[in-house]
C-alpha cells in the first residue's frame, strides 16, 4: 500500500535539487494548512480518525481498502479454476501481470492527475475501473479477454492506491495522518482471513465466475460512504496544463507507460526461451532500464538522503517480502508434504501481525523515532527470511514457518506505514501525488525485480524440476500430501537473497533522514 518528484515532472521545482542532493527538503508544514470543511471542524484539534469531523472519509477509506485486499486474496483462490476452464494454463502468470504492469502506468497517471485536477477525479475513475475489470474477467470467454479484463482493473487499482495517498494529506492534520495509515493494514487483516474461504467455496459450490461477478457489488458501500465527506475537500483549480492532453502526454506518464511495456516484452521473452525471444527482451530492456531511473527520485539508487531513501527502502522491503512469501507455500507442499490450505494458512499470522506494527507505529510516542523503526521493520524482516528454510532440516517443526512469518509480518507493519506517513512529512502539498506514486512504483518495481530474480535463482539450483515434477508434484499442489522430487538448493538460494536484500534495506535506514535534521 506506499519522494521527492523525478526529474522531467512538470511540477518538479528547484528544491528537488536541493532535496535530491541531500539538503533539507520543505515539509507539509512549512506550507499553509490546506482549508477544508472537516479541519474547520475540528476547531479543537483534538478529533480522532473517527471523530465527527473525520469519521465518514476514514470509514469509506477504509472500505475501498478492505475491497481491495478481499478482491486480491479471493481472486487469486479462483484464478487456478478460471485458467483450466478458459484453457489458458499457458497464460497463467500473465493473469497476473497483466494488473500489475496495468497499475504500473495507472500510479504514474494517478499522481500527475491528483496533483493537476485533485484526487477525486481518478479516485472515482480508479473505483468505476476496477469494477468493470472484474466484470469484463468474470465475462470472459477466453483467456485473452480474461488477461484484458485483468489489465482494466490494474488500471483501476494503480488510480486508486495514489488518489487515496493524497485524499489523506488533503483531508487529515498531520497528527492524524499515522493513525489513518495504520488504518490501510488493519484493512487487509479480516479479508485475508476469509477472501480463500470464501472465494474457495464460491467456486467449488457456485462457479469461479462469481468471484469475479460478484465483488463490484460491494463497491457501492465505499461510494455511498465516502461520497459526501470527500465533496467537503477543497477543490483544486485547474491550471493552464491541466488538460487531458497534457496529463496523458506528460513525460512521468509516458516513461511509465514504458516501463509497463518493457515489463511485459521480458515476461513474455522469459516464458519463450529461444533465438527469437532476443529481439522481445533487448526492446523490453531497452524501455525498462531508462524510465525506472528517470520515474523513481533523482538520488533513488544511490540511497540518498531523504525522500530517495525513503522510496528505496520500500522497494526493497516490498520486494523482499513478496518474492519469499511466493516461494513459502510451494516449499511447505513440496519437500515438506503439507496440503496445500494449511501451506497458505502459514501466511496468515503475518497478515495478523502487520495490523499490529502498523498499529504500534502510529502511537504518538514514537513519532520522533520514525525512522528507526523502518530500520527495526526491515531487521525483523530479513531475520524473518533466514528462520523460514530452517523446516527444511529434519526435526524441525514445520510452525516455524508460520511462527517466522508473523516476525516478518510485525516488521512490516513498522515499516510500511511509517514510510507513508515519512512521505507525507516530508512532501510539498502540490507534490503528494507524484511523490506517493513514486512511493507505489518502487514497492510494485521491487515485486517484479525480485520475484524475477527469486525464479531466476529456483530454477539455477535445480527447482526447476519440482515444477516439471508430473503427476507426483501436481498431487501435492491439490493438496494430497504427494511428495516431489526434494531440492532443498533450490528454496534456501531463493530465501538467502531476499534475506540479503531486506537486509541491505536495513542499512538504508540510516539515510532516511535529510541531512542537517
Amino acid at each position: 500500500m506506499t519522494a521527492e518528484s523525478p526529474r522531467g515532472s512538470d511540477n518538479a521545482s528547484a528544491s528537488d535539487n536541493a532535496s535530491a542532493n541531500g539538503s533539507d527538503v520543505a515539509t507539509a508544514d512549512d506550507h499553509p494548512a490546506i482549508p477544508g470543511p472537516s479541519r474547520e471542524q475540528d476547531a479543537s484539534g483534538t478529533a480522532g480518525p473517527l471523530g465527527r469531523p473525520y469519521r465518514a472519509l476514514t470509514l469509506g477509506i477504509i472500505s475501498v481498502v478492505s475491497l481491495v485486499a478481499f478482491e486480491a486474496s479471493a481472486v487469486n483462490t479462483a484464478m487456478p479454476a478460471a485458467a483450466r476452464a478458459l484453457d489458458g494454463i499457458g497464460l497463467y502468470a500473465f493473469a497476473f501481470s497483466a494488473f500489475f504492469t496495468a497499475s504500473l502506468f495507472a500510479m504514474a497517471l494517478s499522481g500527475e492527475w491528483s496533483d493537476r485536477r485533485g484526487p477525486l477525479a481518478p479516485l472515482f475513475t480508479g473505483i468505476a475501473a476496477f469494477g468493470a475489470g472484474l466484470l469484463v474477467a468474470g465475462g470472459a470467454q477466453s483467456m485473452g479477454m480474461f488477461i484484458a479484463g485483468r489489465g482494466v482493473q490494474g488500471i483501476g487499482g494503480g488510480l486508486v492506491v495514489v488518489s487515496l495517498y493524497v485524499v489523506v494529506s488533503r483531508a487529515y492534520p498531520e497528527r492524524l495522518r499515522a493513525s489513518v495509515m495504520a488504518s490501510f493494514s488493519a484493512a487487509w487483516v479480516v479479508p485475508v482471513i476469509v477472501g480463500p474461504l470464501v472465494s474457495g467455496t464460491v467456486t467449488e459450490h457456485v462457479g469461479w465466475r462469481w468471484v469475479f461477478l460478484s465483488i463490484p457489488v460491494l463497491i457501492l458501500l465505499p461510494l455511498a460512504v465516502m461520497l459526501p465527506a470527500l465533496r467537503k475537500l477543497p477543490r483544486t483549480e485547474p491550471g493552464a496544463r491541466s488538460g487531458p492532453r497534457h496529463i496523458l502526454g506528460d513525460r512521468r506518464c509516458l516513461l511509465a507507460l514504458a516501463v509497463a511495456v518493457g515489463a511485459c516484452l521480458l515476461q513474455y521473452a522469459g516464458q519463450h526461451p529461444s533465438r527469437f525471444a532476443l529481439l522481445p527482451a533487448a526492446a523490453g530492456l531497452a524501455l525498462l532500464v531508462p524510465g525506472i531511473t528517470r520515474l523513481l527520485p533523482r538520488g533513488t539508487f544511490r540511497a540518498a538522503r531523504g525522500l530517495p531513501s525513503v522510496v528505496l527502502m520500500r522497494g526493497l522491503a516490498a520486494g523482499a517480502l513478496v518474492a519469499a512469501e511466493s516461494f513459502i507455500p510451494l516449499m511447505l507442499v513440496t519437500q515438506r508434504g503439507l496440503a496445500a490450505t494449511l501451506a497458505g494458512l502459514s501466511l496468515t499470522g503475518g497478515g495478523l501481525t502487520w495490523a499490529v506494527g502498523s498499529y504500534v507505529q502510529s502511537r504518538p510516542r514514537l513519532e520522533p523515532y520514525r525512522e528507526r523503526l523502518m530500520g527495526l521493520g526491515m531487521v525483523l524482516l530479513a531475520a524473518a527470511i533466514v528462520m523460514v528454510p530452517l523446516a527444511l532440516v529434519d526435526g524441525v517443526p514445520v510452525w516455524i514457518v508460520a511462527a517466522a512469518w508473523t516476525l516478518g509480518g510485525f516488521g512490516m507493519g513498522l515499516n510500511i506505514s511509517s514510510g507513508g506517513v515519512l512521505l507525507l512529512k516530508l512532501s510539498r502539498p502540490e507534490e503528494a501525488g507524484s511523490n506517493s506514486a513514486s512511493l507505489q512504483m518502487s514497492d510494485a518495481l521491487g515485486n517484479v525485480t525480485f520475484v524475477g530474480l527469486g525464479g531466476v535463482l529456483f530454477v539455477a539450483f535445480g527447482g526447476g524440476s519440482i515444477a516439471a515434477g508430473g503427476e507426483a508434484a501436481a498431487a501435492a499442489a491439490a493438496g494430497d500430501g504427494g511428495g516431489s522430487a526434494s531440492h532443498p538448493a533450490a528454496f534456501v538460494a531463493v530465501f538467502a537473497a531476499m534475506a540479503v536484500v531486506a537486509a541491505v534495506g536495513a542499512g538504508v535506514g540510516a539515510r532516511l533522514k535529510p541531512a542537517g535534521r
